[in-house]
């Protein structure tokens, strides 16, 4: 990794460096010029994708200047256009058959312009390190949003104890830190070695609509939901499983698999190996059409949500805005969820039967259905974050104030 930063960094030292100065006034936040980096950006499809353009959008529709500063794998989609609102730049990222996003391109984008603050997300690509190098080597302000998340890989996995490490001296440097949850707050205030005040917790929002008259559900005829992009580690494979257990005591039961990935082959395998074909459903629901989403959840009896690493997950945050019951396993940030009373938790090694019990015992209990529980919305989110930025910036002018005059008094003191 430290070999492909300095790639990147020889491939931009052949440009002359500017060093990036505030565009505001003295005193003035009220417009800001903001580069969101992120490895991937809408068409693609996941939850940074989706929490940087929520985000972004919102931080446009209030009169600041949002950039987009994204990578392109595929090498078909717009270098750059116009997007709710925000300019959306795209770089392209190797290799195009793996997640990696190596995209040397992304430094020059950060030092060629002048920016008020950058917000680097996530830290699991080459995108965001690149971003980080750009940003000290241009003297930008910059923040960091952790979006960690599991991987189907068990190296990957394993590895992530030294990204951290490696990327430490550059995450370190971050004006702020910011965390989706408390769990995962807590979790790289350890791995990293920093103190926990050191990380704010900014959480995703939830906001989604949803139909204002819907019949209730059928529990004879009850449809479960599970929600998320189609990888191994997200358990969906273990929901289907456990369908076929809750088959047997409720046989008109449908299951619905929300979302599209690389995994989808093997669970559809998987559906007709137990013959559940006529049963079970696997698809996605386009990110834009929120309303069709809405209707989806607002119909459904549970969501089942068996993932092994979520830090803050957006899935079950819209599920409980509607009211819609979650089960989820009881680890990582589900576990959080569960303290707090917004979801039931569930052993994550439990066995497909105790699975499918827990399930119908979510169906069966109404009460649970409708709770108004007061989740952030997207519009909290991004002012929460603007109000990160704002105080990184007010902090930042204050110290090169006081650097100033510190310098005046020096040259007078010589002067004498």
């Amino acid at each position: 990794m430290l070999q492909s930063l300095n790639i990147a960094k020889r491939e931009a030292d052949t440009n002359k460096q500017r060093v990036h100065r505030s565009a505001l006034t003295p005193g003035d936040t009220s417009r800001l010029k903001i580069l969101l980096v992120s490895h991937k950006f809408p068409p693609f499809i996941g939850g940074i994708e989706m929490h940087t353009f929520e985000v972004g959008r919102r931080m446009a529709a209030r009169g600041h200047s949002v950039t987009v500063l994204t990578g392109d794998p595929t090498g078909k989609l717009a270098r750059e256009e116009f997007v709710a609102g925000m300019r959306v730049l795209r770089v392209a990222a190797y290799p195009r058959s793996s997640d990696i996003f190596f995209a040397p391109s992304v430094y020059r984008e950060v030092v060629r312009a002048t920016w008020d603050i950058i917000h680097v997300q996530g830290f699991h690509t080459f995108v965001p390190p690149i971003a980080m190098l750009g940003a000290v080597r241009g003297s930008a302000a910059f923040v960091i949003t952790f979006h960690s998340g599991g991987h189907s890989s068990p190296m990957r996995n394993l590895i992530r104890g030294v990204q951290r490490a490696i990327l430490r001296p550059l995450i370190v440097r971050a004006a702020k830190l910011i965390a989706v949850s408390e769990f995962e707050a807590d979790h790289f205030a350890r791995g990293l070695r920093v103190r926990r005040d050191r990380i704010i917790v900014v959480p995703n929002g939830a906001e989604i609509g949803a139909p204002l008259e819907v019949a209730p559900p059928d529990p004879n005829r009850p449809v479960i939901l599970t929600v998320g992009r189609l990888e191994r580690y997200k358990g969906h494979q273990r929901v289907i499983e456990a369908f076929g257990e809750l088959l047997k005591k409720r046989p008109e039961a449908e299951l619905r698999v929300l979302g599209e990935g690389p995994y989808k082959p093997q669970l559809l395998e998987l559906v007709r190996t137990l013959g559940l074909e006529s049963r079970v459903t696997i698809g996605g629901i386009p990110p834009e059409e929120r309303q069709q989403m809405g209707a989806v959840l607002s119909k459904a009896s549970v969501i089942v949500l068996l993932s092994d690493y979520e830090a803050h997950p957006v899935a079950a945050l819209e599920a409980i805005s509607v009211g819609l019951p979650v089960l989820a396993s009881n680890s990582t940030g589900f576990a959080e969820m569960a303290a707090r009373g917004l979801l039931r938790g569930i052993d994550p090694n439990s066995s497909s039967r105790v699975i499918a019990d827990a399930i119908i015992e979510q169906i069966d209990r109404p009460a649970t259905r409708g709770r108004q529980i007061a989740i952030n919305n997207w519009d909290d989110c991004a002012s929460n974050l603007l109000e990160v930025y704002h105080d990184v910036l007010i902090h930042r002018r204050g110290a090169a104030m006081i650097a100033q005059n510190q310098g005046v008094v020096r040259e007078s003191v010589l002067g004498q």
